[in-house]
């Protein structure tokens, strides 16, 4: 099996699932600031020019959440009880990190740090939405040990990818307002698969400044704003 990845923060939750499940994989950098998103033979595996991906055999699945039940589905490991209850909940909260936790915290996250210009507006409503999902989650974990009950599965480790870096979007006091979430990302963080992911930091080079070319490949709409 194959793993195209960056450092970003979409690429955590397959690698600790790989890790957890104990499969041997190929780690494939994809350095999205030199744009090799965007060559061919990538283009080939994920026509959407995103990381992650996995290429398992003859089988290519491309998306974080995606990936995660392939990796639980093909191994019957870090699922909920076998019940359509049970699948539903795994279902719902899956969909909800990947539909709402990701895409909220990466759009706060751009226009915090990233925006052309300043964006008050746009800002505001995403750092708003961000907020209210992690929230959700606190609550959740307020009543459940795991997003699922009392088991670790997929889900958790879809919100582990995304909440360590609440910080990041946050402020440094995130964590105050979210104690049950931390709780959480700190029993993750404790355990072997997710130290192994640290440590993959150092195992490529990876491109680090954000300059005219990083900008030019990650933000191409940059392009037709100027152009108008």
């Amino acid at each position: 099996m194959k793993l195209y990845y960056s450092p970003g923060a979409c690429s955590l939750s397959p690698h600790i699932a790989l890790l957890e499940a104990g499969l041997p994989y190929e780690l494939m950098p994809i350095d999205t600031r030199k744009g090799e998103q965007h060559q061919p033979a990538f283009l080939a595996i994920n026509p959407n020019a995103k990381v992650p991906a996995i290429v398992d055999g003859d089988v290519t699945v491309f998306d974080s959440g995606a990936i995660l039940l392939y990796l639980t589905e093909k191994t019957g490991q870090f699922l909920p009880d076998n019940t359509p209850a049970a699948r539903g909940q795994l279902l719902s909260w899956l969909m909800f990190v990947a539909s709402g936790v990701g895409p909220f915290s990466g759009q706060a996250v751009h226009f915090k740090n990233h925006a052309p210009a300043p964006q008050p507006y746009a800002l505001n409503r995403y750092m708003f939405e961000a907020k209210r999902h992690y929230g959700i989650l606190n609550t959740r974990l307020g009543h459940h040990r795991y997003m699922l009950g009392e088991k670790y599965t997929i889900v958790d480790m879809a919100v582990w990818g995304w909440a360590r870096a609440a910080p990041m979007i946050m402020g440094d006091d995130a964590w105050t307002s979210l104690p049950n979430l931390k709780r959480l990302i700190d029993e993750i963080n404790a355990r072997p698969a997710a130290a192994r992911v640290g440590a993959l930091k150092d195992k490529h080079a990876f491109k680090v400044e954000m300059d005219d070319e990083a900008r030019r490949h990650l933000f191409p709409q940059n392009a037709t704003r100027a152009a108008a």
